[in-house]
């Protein structure tokens, strides 16, 4: 092989690895003959089956970088303005006596520069010639390929597809091209699009975790089985998971706008009793007015009871900001902060619970200590947050510090990701499979 004898264009946002990879497949060798042009100081995260990730990053040496550059027959500031980790230093690689050397690590994509996706292969074959598979760094607003009707799926999963098929869902790429309205009005907020998306990601999210047991829910079950070509009853479990992020994400678009909108904190604070503190009313005109804007309109009071959750913290913040009052010492009043409690379990997170129970025969021991080693930070810090939650809580909520605390404990008890599945209300028993089954069948 002779270095940069035939041109790889690499795609815009794309990982470092995926381009290497594609170089390799322009040569008609297998990437790791190819990674043997730099000395490579560990080894790259793997699945449970052995096969490398990925969402596995590699990260160059100044030395490296130009060695990649040569391969690929582009002008290295040509990659430097395409690939979000050909700047990346490493300390491990980048500095020593060895420096000279083209040197490579190993990272996650997520510790680099964010969340990592399957490209197109559709896309990337118009732009690069190649039909081979590419990952790159995608944010989940962006997951939506509008050309070929496709929702481009997390690459950090032990799971075999790469995109969702949109075809009769039109409202999610429509919810991508709103989003980008959205995006605006939280920059002139002087909030991080960011943020807001990730908060309302996970409001939806914890919707989403509750949406078998509610018998008024007839949209997401038609869009579920939509993006699962037409029967996610196959499978019904793996579709939940894999099929989450493109059925719920025209609600996570109008969320996002709803929080955004003045006339929705104005109503937070009517509610509050502005000036004159009452707990929050589970049929509150904010309550009735969100379920409105997402389309659910039954939503409202559902939305209202979930303590700890996201929404009842944005709430809290909003009401406090508009109060003056404080919490804590060190306390972050930030109306767009979502602890790492309230985040949403990932895709590959809940597949690898799944897995791992499957695994036991389905007596339940697997997936408590999968579970368990996916949260235990979480879990450690709840003690810690008691406190936060507390004042959070009391500024919605009416009752003695000890009734709200043991809301709290019942909330945290009756969450799902503490008891296996089908073993709590809120897990997907039977009669919430076979419900959202039968509404399709309507």
């Amino acid at each position: 092989m002779t270095a940069g004898a035939l041109r790889t264009v690499p795609l815009a946002g794309e990982l470092t690895s995926s381009l290497i990879s594609r170089a390799a497949d322009r040569y008609g060798l297998p990437a790791a003959g190819v990674l043997r042009l730099w000395t490579c100081r560990n080894s790259p995260a793997r699945n449970d089956g052995g096969g490398v990730r990925a969402d596995a990053e590699i990260v160059l040496n100044e030395a490296g970088r130009a060695v990649l550059a040569e391969l690929c027959g582009v002008q290295p500031a040509v990659l430097a303005h395409a690939l979000p980790a050909f700047t990346v230093d490493d300390p491990k690689i980048s500095t020593g006596r060895e420096a000279a050397l083209a040197q490579a690590r190993w990272r996650a994509a997520g510790s680099v520069a964010g969340e990592a996706a399957f490209a197109c292969r559709s896309c990337t074959a118009r732009r690069t010639g190649q039909t081979v598979r590419a990952v790159r760094y995608v944010p989940r607003w962006e997951r939506v390929c509008a050309r070929h009707g496709r929702w481009l799926l997390d690459a950090d999963a032990d799971q075999p597809l790469e995109h969702l098929v949109l075809r009769g869902v039109p409202e999610v790429a429509a919810a991508q091209r709103r989003w980008t309205g959205v995006a605006r009005r939280a920059v002139r907020a002087g909030a991080d699009a960011g943020e807001v998306f990730a908060l309302a990601h996970a409001v939806v999210a914890r919707w989403w975790e509750e949406a078998l047991r509610w018998e008024q829910e007839e949209i997401w079950p038609h869009r579920l089985h939509r993006v699962a070509g037409g029967n996610a009853g196959t499978d019904f479990q793996r579709w939940r998971i894999v099929g989450r992020d493109p059925v719920i994400f025209p609600e996570v678009v109008a969320v996002a706008d709803a929080l955004l909108d003045p006339a929705m904190a104005e109503l937070v604070w009517r509610d509050s009793g502005g000036r004159r503190p009452r707990p929050l009313a589970a049929d509150g005109a904010f309550c009735r007015r969100l379920g409105e804007r997402v389309g659910h309109d039954w939503l409202g009071p559902l939305s209202a009871v979930d303590y700890g959750g996201p929404l009842l913290a944005w709430m809290g913040a909003v009401i406090r900001r508009r109060r003056g009052e404080g919490g804590p010492p060190g306390w972050r009043d930030d109306p767009w902060r979502l602890k790492r409690e309230q985040q949403p379990a990932t895709m590959a997170g809940q597949l690898r619970v799944m897995a791992a129970e499957q695994q036991s025969g389905g007596s339940g021991s697997r997936w408590r200590a999968a579970v368990s080693a996916e949260h235990r930070f979480q879990l450690e810090q709840l003690i810690d947050q008691a406190r936060e939650q507390l004042v959070e809580v009391r500024s919605v909520h009416s009752g003695t510090t000890a009734e709200v605390a043991r809301t709290l404990l019942q909330h945290w008890l009756g969450r799902r990701h503490l008891a296996p599945p089908g073993a709590t209300p809120t897990g997907p028993t039977e009669r919430g499979v076979r419900r959202y089954l039968g509404v399709v069948a309507r």
